[in-house]
């Protein structure tokens, strides 16, 4: 099986080239980078906890997780400065690829009456986010080592010049959208 950004150079590009009616590579839509982050909630105290999330990400992702802690105080969410709130994985370049590959032709059919991708998640400059409720979809991870049960958010940072650019791109690339929708 032939690696996606190798395919991407190859078929997809030239390809979205001429469907768009572009003049220069540089124009075409394309994937600068995948964020992948998820929310500690009612772990911000439990160091094993957060462990245990962080571990899954890395590896989901490959690639080590990034700590995000709070910058305020907030009293009513019982939230202090410096404690943990959430982890984050920015992907680029082969793994970006390597990540996008598997989420589309093994997680997201892995996903329980999957009905396709909402169209409705694109922002104004075409980028795109994914929001999973449960982690344990991902082909690493082993249902009798989980003990902790999280959500992902993935946010795909498309460089295009509109929404319909970046959902053409998408659909070059093999994501199931909704099936009737606009």
């Amino acid at each position: 099986m032939e690696k996606l950004a190798v395919k991407f150079n190859k078929e997809i590009m030239p390809k979205l080239k001429a469907e768009l009616g572009l003049k220069n590579n540089f124009e075409v839509p394309r994937i600068t980078k995948v964020v992948i982050s998820s929310g500690v909630g009612d772990y911000k105290e439990d160091k094993g906890g957060i462990a245990k999330i962080a571990g899954e990400l890395t590896k989901i992702t490959g690639q080590k997780t990034k700590m995000n802690t709070s910058k305020i105080a907030i009293s009513a969410f019982k939230l202090r400065i410096g404690q943990p709130v959430g982890l984050t994985v920015t992907l680029r370049g082969n793994r970006m690829y390597d990540f996008i590959d598997k989420l589309v032709n093994i997680t997201l059919p892995r996903v329980r009456d999957f009905r396709g991708l909402k169209i409705s998640a694109f922002d104004n400059k075409g980028n795109y986010s994914i929001g999973i409720r449960d982690y344990t979809i991902f082909p690493e991870v082993k249902y009798e080592d989980v003990t902790i049960v999280f959500g992902l958010g993935i946010y795909l940072n498309i460089k295009a010049k509109n929404a319909d650019d970046a959902k053409a791109l998408l659909l070059a690339l093999g994501f199931p959208f909704e099936k009737g929708k606009k």
